[in-house]
């Protein structure tokens, strides 16, 4: 593979806009700049995975840029509940990191060697409240474990620079917060803070988040709101969030009538629509969302920023207009783009569906495909992107299904079901991806067991539906591949078809290592009696058809027990011209004894069907047949 071609996607959000959630990101911008709003909390809401950070940080993106006429200045904070330390409260941590926002800007704009004022002065003291809060936090926490906290714990919590001390400092200070409030609003509305427009704090990861810091950030979120110039955005899944505001704020009456009250709303909601007054719902990925974000994603690794620019520019005016992504390529002159077209419009019907618009394991199905292809690269599997694209959706979005072609492959009967499975799905046996399924004469594969000849086969509406989409495969080796996805789902390969008492003698049959094939004496293979002799014959032809790695292995055994029962000669030849002829080995061909008519007419057979290059298979070909004729 190309370094190009397996180079992964990082999962962490980005400020490109490849889903274009511009039109949302402006949208709560407005509402934060809403003078008729103020304050204000909005929250964006959507699944995990759905783009909420992208979201927050185009909206970060947009407010960071000032208009040179004004000196007004919108503050953003940025903050994560997720990642807060357990050890101090929410509360204390959220306020700190918005009064360590506002300090900063506050030294931004005091010139140097200033005086600390008066409004230096009230900052000092409210983090001395939050210093004080977080040392009771430690003090708690320590008390669990029978420990007192130490004097380092709290001088550390507590600050005592005198540089930043105020007349007022001296004076007792409350521990609680019930006026911090007051004094934060007397803060922001100083005449050194008055250049302040808004100070807009984005929220992210919420709904990752326990119970008790759900509502500890809430009820910070609730103490800022009595305050001018505050906004909040919070980005989370609302139903998780209400979740675990459950939690805190269990039903009463779980919807049903109490007396003569009837609860029409849980308090978990009212609570929650009593913080965030808007939510913006983040839309999941419609089929262009998806179709494009695969393209735009593909081309991102192999262009710039500024290069990959129009292309989401073009996405955004063809979605507007309703338009098709074949036309993209049009839209934007200079890069040829027609690989990541066609394997977008092949991967999203199917991704659209059962990755159910999600971004993120949109991403991540893109990772896992990168990944298996070097990995089977690395192992000689040499497989086209778009076979092992195919091949990926089965595994990871129809597990049912893969298990069910696995089951193919350990009974030998891959290459039948495939056949006749495309031709269920309406997929034509020349398919113009692969070679012909059928051979240059369009003749049909012979069948090779009683089961594949008799059984009728019903597939179920996922496996054809995976069947139709390009390209075919009924004629590409898959064994190896299926073998090394087997590996990493822990499935194991047993042909319960073929009773235990033969396996031991079919793996050392099939093995590639000649000194286990002769583990199996010709004492052995006159023990098995005929009906067994039958078994293994067919279970060798059907490996030998379907595992081209095996096939000279399988096609030795199927002669070694025709030898010692002749009556299962015809049988096996007329198994053996199930073998592609397309795929024969030289060594393949030599092992078949071309003095036997039975045989002969195997080697006939492929003859007729053998391809015209290379002619390394019928130079063999005409090799074993003029030996079998001297003979």
């Amino acid at each position: 593979m190309s370094d190009e071609s397996s180079r992964l996607w990082s999962d962490e959000p980005t400020r490109l806009d490849l889903l274009s959630f511009d039109a949302v990101a402006k949208t709560v911008v407005q509402a934060v700049l809403d003078d008729a709003l103020d304050p204000v909390t909005v929250g964006i809401s959507g699944a995990w995975g759905s783009g909420k950070t992208t979201v927050l940080r185009l909206i970060e993106d947009a407010l960071a840029p000032q208009p040179p006429e004004t000196d007004a200045t919108v503050l953003v904070i940025s903050t994560d509940p997720w990642r807060y330390d357990p050890g101090v409260g929410a509360k204390e941590t959220l306020i700190s990191e918005v009064l360590a926002a506002v300090a900063a800007e506050l030294t931004r704009r005091e010139e140097p060697g200033q005086t600390p004022s008066r409004t230096r002065a009230l900052l000092t003291r409210l983090r001395q409240r939050v210093d004080w809060a977080k040392a009771l936090q430690v003090a708690a926490r320590t008390s669990l474990t029978l420990q007192l906290p130490s004097a380092d714990d709290l001088t550390s919590l507590v600050n005592t620079d005198p540089d930043t001390q105020d007349a007022d400092a001296t004076q007792p200070l409350s521990r609680g917060l019930e006026e911090f409030r007051t004094e934060f609003s007397t803060l922001i509305e100083s005449p050194e803070l008055s250049h302040l427009r808004r100070v807009v704090v984005l929220v992210d990861d919420l709904d990752r988040c326990l119970p008790d810091t759900v509502v500890d950030t809430l009820e910070t979120i609730r103490l800022f709101l009595a305050v001018p110039k505050m906004a909040f955005v919070v980005a989370a899944d609302e139903h998780r969030v209400a979740d675990a505001l459950r939690v805190r704020f269990p039903d009463p009456g779980n919807g049903q009538q109490v007396g003569s009250e009837r609860y029409t709303e849980e308090p978990a909601s009212l609570y929650l629509h009593k913080i965030v007054q808007t939510t913006v719902p983040l839309p999941t990925l419609s089929r262009f969302d998806t179709e494009a974000f695969l393209v735009l994603l593909q081309l991102s690794q192999r262009l710039s920023d500024q290069d990959l620019a129009p292309y989401i520019d073009a996405c955004v005016r063809l979605r507007r207009e309703k338009g098709l992504l074949d036309n993209l390529a049009a839209a934007v002159h200079g890069n040829d783009i027609s690989a990541e077209l066609a394997f977008a419009s092949r991967m999203t019907p199917i991704l659209y569906e059962k990755l159910h618009g999600s971004p993120r394991r949109i991403k991540r199905f893109l990772n896992d495909l990168r990944v298996r292809q070097s990995v089977a690269d690395h192992r000689g599997i040499v497989l086209e992107p778009e076979i092992v694209a195919k091949l990926m959706v089965l595994e990871k979005l129809l597990p049912d299904a893969f298990t069910t072609v696995l089951g193919w492959l350990a009974r030998g009967e891959l290459r039948s079901r495939l056949t006749k499975l495309e031709a269920a799905a309406g997929r034509p046996a020349s398919d113009p991806t692969t070679p012909d399924a059928a051979g240059p004469s369009g003749e049909e594969p012979a069948p090779v067991s009683e089961t594949e000849e008799t059984e009728p086969t019903v597939f179920d509406d996922e496996l054809i539906r995976w069947a139709k989409l390009p390209p075919g495969l009924a004629t590409v080796d898959l064994a190896p591949y299926l073998y090394l996805a087997a590996a990493f789902s822990g499935e194991q390969l047993l042909d319960t078809g073929l009773p235990g008492r033969l396996r031991d003698i079919a793996a050392n049959l099939l093995s590639t290592v000649r000194l286990d094939q002769r583990r199996v004496t010709d004492a052995d293979i006159a023990a098995l009696g005929e009906d067994d002799a039958l078994s293994l014959i067919e279970y060798l032809a059907r490996a030998g058809r379907d595992r081209p790695a095996e096939q000279t292995a399988a096609v030795r055994g199927v002669v070694r027990i025709t030898t010692a029962y002749p009556a299962t000669t015809e049988r096996a030849a007329r198994l053996l011209q199930s073998v592609p002829a397309s795929e024969l080995e030289p060594a393949t061909i030599l092992t078949v004894p071309a003095g036997t008519p039975a045989f002969r007419s195997v080697l006939e057979h492929w003859k007729v069907h053998a391809p015209a290059d290379p002619d390394r298979i019928k130079r063999a070909l005409e090799m074993a047949l003029s030996t079998g004729s001297r003979s």
